[in-house]
């Protein structure tokens, strides 16, 4: 079950922005993650492309990579000073991404490719345990 953790519509203008969201770890919730981002950066005014495709990579790795069952993912989305940054937390800090090169054999194995070429910055930050944060930032 989806379940909304900040409401950013009560929030006075301050010039810093966000949002999160608790999704759940299938292919929906991930589908979800990168509809809601389009959907709260319009609202902000802001641009949505490039982010929601950052956010697609960075939730479809969270619901099959970083999945345990019966556990969800986090999406949170901070503006600050012109930049977009991006996080998905998911229960499975001992699985890191891994930067490789995609095979053209292979259907799958680019999100991490993708997300390096679109983000300005992107990396890694242990969490409690078992969690871990994968950010992406892109400047506005």
């Amino acid at each position: 079950m989806n379940q909304e953790i900040a409401d950013t519509a009560a929030q006075p203008d301050t010039g810093v922005r966000n949002f999160t969201m608790l999704l759940s770890s299938t292919p929906r919730g991930a589908r979800l993650a990168r509809l809601l981002t389009a959907d709260q950066l319009r609202g902000w005014g802001l641009p949505h492309e490039t982010a929601s495709q950052v956010v697609a990579e960075l939730a479809a790795n969270a619901a099959t990579h970083g999945r345990l069952p019966g556990r969800s993912f986090r999406l949170t989305l901070y503006v600050v000073a012109g930049t977009l940054r991006i996080e998905v937390t998911d229960t499975r800090g001992d699985r890191l991404p891994e930067l490789r090169p995609g095979s053209p054999d292979e259907e799958s194995g680019r999100g991490l490719l993708l997300v390096e070429a679109l983000a300005d910055r992107w990396g890694t930050a242990g969490g409690r345990y078992p969690r871990k944060t994968v950010w992406a930032e892109l400047r506005l």
